[in-house]
């Protein structure tokens, strides 16, 4: 049992770091076609697939984390549809890292 919990602790801890990164990662996303595509194409094209595969492999990360964790976090359906949810919208993992996850 101790395992067990030890185990659900290092995975929480993991999700607020994958939570943040996530964050970052798509901000840079943005970044990337909304500043730097215009003012240099190559460049955008240099740091497209790169900041989008890290993007890709956080997003997938946070929902698998997201389902691995629902339990210990005793979230109801609501704040899990909302932990989901915010995978998809800019700045709101930390919104989630700070009202879900800060009392670890």
């Amino acid at each position: 049992m101790l395992i067990f919990a030890i185990k659900i602790l290092f995975m929480t801890k993991i999700f607020k770091f994958i939570a943040i990164a996530e964050g970052i990662s798509y901000i840079a996303l943005f970044a990337n076609m909304l500043i730097i595509k215009p003012n240099n194409f190559d460049f955008y094209k240099t740091l497209l697939f790169p900041i989008g595969m890290t993007h890709g492999i956080l997003f997938m990360a946070y929902i698998y984390l997201a389902f691995m964790i629902k339990e210990k976090q005793n979230w109801n359906l609501k704040d899990f549809i909302v932990v989901l949810i915010s995978s998809l919208l800019p700045f709101a993992t930390f919104f989630i890292e700070r009202k879900y996850l800060t009392h670890q």
